[in-house]
């Protein structure tokens, strides 16, 4: 997961991950879409490629880059327990915040 970590924090790659996301594509087509040279746009896919995010499929002589879906589940198992803590936290704070709202309310009503 380090690595999918890594190749994911720069930016270009980032992106490069978000074309993918609609569908497969060349280096040309990545390059042409965000204003990048080819040889920049083949060292990404490389990192992306070694960090099991994207995958190579020859035609002719033209590889078609998509991405793999094993590193982004992974990254969103290990994210999910950090959305139970804190969905378990905002479920404390809900309650205290309703405990107040119940004492505000019941010290307002006349006596």
């Amino acid at each position: 997961m380090k690595e999918t970590l890594f190749a994911l924090a720069e930016r270009n790659r980032l992106q490069i991950v978000e074309l993918l996301r609609d569908g497969p594509l060349t280096v040309g087509e990545i390059a042409g879409r965000l204003g990048l040279q080819q040889p920049q746009v083949s060292k990404h896919l490389r990192v992306l490629h070694h960090a099991g995010l994207v995958a190579i499929q020859p035609d002719a002589n033209r590889r078609i880059y998509q991405l793999r879906p094993e590193p982004l589940q992974e990254l969103d198992v290990w994210l999910d327990t950090f959305r139970r803590i804190w969905d378990h936290r905002f479920d404390r704070l809900d309650r205290y915040l309703e405990d107040l709202q119940q004492k505000r309310t019941n010290e307002e009503k006349p006596s």
